[in-house]
């Protein structure tokens, strides 16, 4: 099957529109045609409705949408491990949930090229949906994720803990609300002690699941959240921000998750 005939039905699909996927890939709107053609007669399926408004995936086309995505995935590690560089000679492929990739993910691959100067790594980011599935096919090695992965060919084990703390960018003490507080979305268990905190009707008028983006949104514009120590050191330090004196302070946990099959290569895992 064409590969370059799967990354143009996934462009029409990303675009929603044959003349953008055109100009995303650089070529002509008759080949996308010819290459969904080719596609589509491979598959003996029509995989989108195709007008001059746009194009939109049929049934059969949703039932090829996260085939397509893991074909070209695999294509694209399989290229990258014939073309490691000199003195490379494996490559390790983790999935990062996005809110731990500065405050975990980030310092431990770090280490990781440190000391295994023979490894090229492969950073995804997803959830925990994404992660299984990209685990279970065989394009990623492991995941760092809020929760564990379980099933019968993975391994788990707890990463590492972090302490939430609430940060201000005035020097303030702990209050009963703060109309500026940004409402940072660590999880079910988080919500709930939170809730716990803070008993009140008052809500956030904005709040992320991501504490990167909640931490430029308070840089940018003022108020207080919920931040990871890791995260805000180097911000506490400078006295962009400032620990909030006498509230409360949470904990979450993230966990490593891999596929047992790769244990024997990466011996940081267990």
């Amino acid at each position: 099957m064409n590969i370059a005939a799967i990354q143009t039905f996934l462009a029409v699909t990303r675009t929603g529109n044959l003349n953008r996927a055109a100009q995303e890939l650089h070529i002509t709107q008759s080949a996308v045609t010819a290459r969904l053609d080719t596609l589509e007669a491979a598959l003996g399926a029509k995989l989108l409705n195709r007008a001059r408004s746009g194009a939109t995936l049929t049934k059969a086309g949703y039932a090829f949408l996260d085939q397509a995505e893991l074909i070209t995935r695999t294509w694209a590690n399989a290229r990258a491990q014939a073309s490691l560089p000199k003195g490379v000679t494996t490559m390790f492929s983790l999935v990062c949930d996005p809110s731990l990739w500065s405050s975990q993910g980030a310092p431990w691959i770090d280490s990781l090229r440190d000391t295994h100067p023979d490894t090229a790594f492969d950073i995804w980011t997803g959830g925990a949906a994404d992660a299984r599935r990209w685990l279970q096919s065989g394009m990623s090695d492991a995941a760092l994720l809020p929760e564990p992965l379980t099933g019968p060919d993975m391994a788990h084990r707890p990463f590492a803990r972090e302490a939430l703390i609430e940060v201000a960018t005035l020097p303030r003490g702990a209050m009963p609300w703060d109309p500026d507080y940004v409402f940072v979305d660590y999880g079910p268990g988080f919500r709930s002690e939170h809730a716990a905190a803070w008993p009140g009707d008052d809500t956030a008028a904005v709040s992320f699941s991501n504490p990167d983006w909640a931490l430029a949104h308070l840089l940018e514009n003022g108020g207080s959240a919920y931040l990871p120590r890791g995260l805000v050191t180097h911000d506490l330090r400078s006295g962009l921000l400032h620990l909030v004196q006498g509230a409360a302070s949470f904990e979450r946990q993230c966990h490593l998750s891999w596929r047992k099959s790769v244990e024997p290569h990466f011996d940081w895992l267990g």
